[in-house]
């Protein structure tokens, strides 16, 4: 998980508002960013590379991130992945339900079916969405997760494959994520 967080002093327009903004680019739920208590920020900013300057006004500014290694997501939107990110975003995930788009960039029903996925992407905020072009490159992991034909959507849960849908369906593709999420 990336944390970045920037406590900045009061702004000259408006001198009575203090600044203060905190990212998490693997969010993988809307809700999975919890208040932070000012003992818990003070605790961990050794660990996390504190930096401090004077800003203005003789305000301390402090800057600290905590970056990730690796690939992220972002909540509601599709990340693109390839045979190296796969299994780290899926790991990634943990208990939450994996929906992965196997494509091919030729496949017409593939093309159909795209913005579909990206607005289920938008809709289902407790899911990570994927999509997999089964190009030469990531043949050996189409072939890993037994992809025969394209489209084909794989549901995972716990880095476990538990449903797949092949084919341009998307009513069975929703009813799979969600008998999934209710499980």
């Amino acid at each position: 998980m990336a944390l970045n967080l920037s406590l900045c002093p009061p702004s000259i327009r408006s001198p009575q508002t203090l600044m203060c903004s905190a990212k998490h680019p693997i969010a993988l739920s809307s809700s999975s960013s919890a208040p932070y208590s000012k003992s818990t920020v003070s605790s961990s900013r050794r660990s996390l590379g504190e930096k401090r300057s004077r800003g203005a006004y003789g305000a301390t500014v402090v800057r600290s991130s905590l970056d990730t290694v690796g690939p992220t997501v972002k909540v509601g939107q599709v990340t693109e992945v390839n045979k190296d990110t796969f299994w780290p975003l899926v790991k990634a995930a943990g208990d939450k339900a994996v929906v992965v788009d196997m494509y091919t960039q030729w496949c017409g029903p593939c093309k159909v079916m795209a913005p579909k996925f990206q607005q289920l992407s938008e809709k289902l905020l407790d899911v990570v969405f994927l999509k997999l072009d089964c190009n030469q490159e990531n043949k050996p992991l189409a072939k890993e997760l037994g992809i025969k034909v394209v489209p084909t959507f794989k549901i995972l849960k716990d880095s476990k494959i538990v449903k797949e849908v092949t084919g341009a369906k998307f009513d069975d593709l929703v009813l799979a994520i969600e008998t999934v999420r209710s499980s």
